[in-house]
């Protein structure tokens, strides 16, 4: 296994801005970085799930064809758009009621989302093959790419959460928070065209 350039690969594919990224950063700007940990524990566990259930093979058959890929690949820039859509309207949290406000998606949506989000399964479809060797037993490499990306993905969510507090900070008035929101939404869905082409 070449653990430098692995650890490379996933510090890059993991803190470049992307879907994941990028909902965490608007949620912690409205919600602060507490009531988003859960989500980004789902996206951490989620995604290290999924490299393994794709290293496994259990992802080949929708690979192998054409018009569940493409299924999958429109289902998820759909639901992306949807939640662009979210992050854009979010009304900015009322004084008093910042507790009571809930980030976009928890543990449970975070860790499912990872199986709509384009860009995992491009990492995924990407790391498997990249840093295996064939001709060695491919269980342990593929838990230590898994375990890699655990080690690796909730660092990277960090500091977009770190961005997206500070960014919270600064735009303390609904007006500015609605502008930032929408940011966030227009990155999002500009994160899809290089996915869609």
């Amino acid at each position: 296994m070449d653990w430098l350039p692995l650890f490379g690969f996933a510090i890059a594919s993991s803190v470049t801005p992307g879907p994941n990224v990028l909902m965490v950063a608007a949620a912690a700007a409205g919600h602060g970085m507490r009531r988003v940990l859960p989500h980004m524990l789902g996206i951490t566990v989620g995604f290290g799930g999924m490299i393994l259930l794709v290293g496994l093979g259990l992802a080949g058959p929708l690979l192998a064809s054409r018009l569940l890929h493409e299924v999958l690949r429109w289902a998820g820039a759909a639901w992306l758009l949807v939640l662009a859509w979210k992050i854009a309207t979010a009304p900015p949290p009322q004084p008093g009621q910042a507790a009571a406000a809930r980030p976009p998606l928890g543990f449970i949506g975070g860790a499912l989302f990872q199986w709509v989000n384009p860009k995992a399964w491009m990492i995924a479809a990407a790391v498997v093959p990249a840093f295996t060797r064939p001709g060695e037993p491919m269980l342990p490499q593929i838990l230590a790419i898994a375990l890699v990306f655990l080690a690796i993905t909730m660092p990277c969510l960090l500091v977009w959460a770190g961005i997206g507090v500070s960014a919270g900070r600064v735009l303390r008035s609904p007006a500015r928070l609605r502008a930032f929101n929408i940011a966030m939404a227009l990155l999002l869905v500009a994160s899809l065209v290089p996915m869609l082409r």
